[in-house]
């Protein structure tokens, strides 16, 4: 694998780069193009959504790049209707097909949707279908601990990632801690905050210019400090590469504690609480 990126290794053996590329809304040819131009560029892990209808994009970038498939981790998620452990296994190789993929390597429960109740039949399909060899790693997204110890006290398996709202403004300290000492990495979806008010941040921007870099490399840089994978988006090879270009610095403890500190109660982005929202 290109070692472009620094990779850690998931609690079942598994490597991910520590930053991948988020693919929500790229589609057609030009999606495919931008997932093409991150891969040229040294980004390994691609995540998608069968939600996000682009699966089959994110597959056409495989097969017209140049990196052999092995060197790939390719992330998708089954959606919240499809829970049931018959409507799961369905819905892993129906995301199978529109990727014209013959295995994911990390396949993820999109949100717990706890009231609904179906979430360890789903698991037990994603455990089934890493026995047969189509998945490689299985997973979660936006599971409270509560969620996790569940799965794992039914079926005797826990995840091997989180994937989960985390940003300057929603530093998630707690899940952090409990994460670490449970062995379960965390990736973090919209780590740039979706790069609105943020990106013109008053602190962020001095701790920039201290460094010579943009706001947005001295997130991914904190977040990568934090031990957590970020999944940015972004269809521009420019910012792509300035993304990922954020390895010949680090931050101080004085600037990990005041990114840390801008973190708020209210820092959800839609408000989405995990114990609560429940995903289609």
């Amino acid at each position: 694998m290109s070692k472009t990126i620094p990779e850690v290794t998931l609690n079942d053996g598994l490597t991910l780069p520590v930053i991948g590329l988020g693919t929500y809304k790229l589609k057609g040819n030009e999606g495919v193009t931008s997932i093409q131009s991150a891969m040229d560029l040294g980004y390994r892990l691609i995540d998608t959504a069968y939600n996000y209808e682009n699966e089959g994009t994110v597959g056409e970038a495989v097969r017209r790049s140049s990196v052999p498939r092995e060197e790939l981790r390719i992330t998708s998620k089954l959606p919240g209707r499809y829970q049931s452990y018959t409507n799961a296994v369905t819905t892993i190789e129906e995301s199978l097909y529109r990727g014209h993929l013959d295995y994911y390597d990390l396949y993820l429960i999109h949100w717990p949707n706890p009231k609904q109740g179906l979430y360890v039949e789903a698991w037990q399909a994603l455990i089934d279908a890493k026995k047969k060899g189509i998945i490689r790693s299985i997973g979660v997204c936006n599971f409270l601990p509560e969620h996790i110890e569940h799965l794992e006290k039914e079926t005797g398996v826990k995840p091997s990632v989180n994937q989960i709202e985390l940003h300057p403004y929603f530093n998630q300290a707690d899940q952090r801690i409990w994460h670490e000492e449970h062995e379960i990495k965390i990736e973090s979806w919209s780590p740039l905050a979706r790069a609105n008010d943020i990106l013109h941040n008053d602190s962020l921007q001095m701790i920039a210019n201290q460094h010579n870099k943009s706001i947005s490399q001295i997130i991914l840089r904190w977040q990568y400090q934090l031990g957590a994978i970020s999944i940015p988006k972004s269809a521009s090879p420019t910012r792509q590469l300035e993304n990922i270009s954020i390895f010949d610095f680090s931050l101080d403890p004085s600037e990990m504690e005041l990114i840390s500190g801008l973190t708020r109660p209210d820092g959800r982005i839609n408000n989405q609480d995990p114990a609560e929202y429940e995903e289609f």
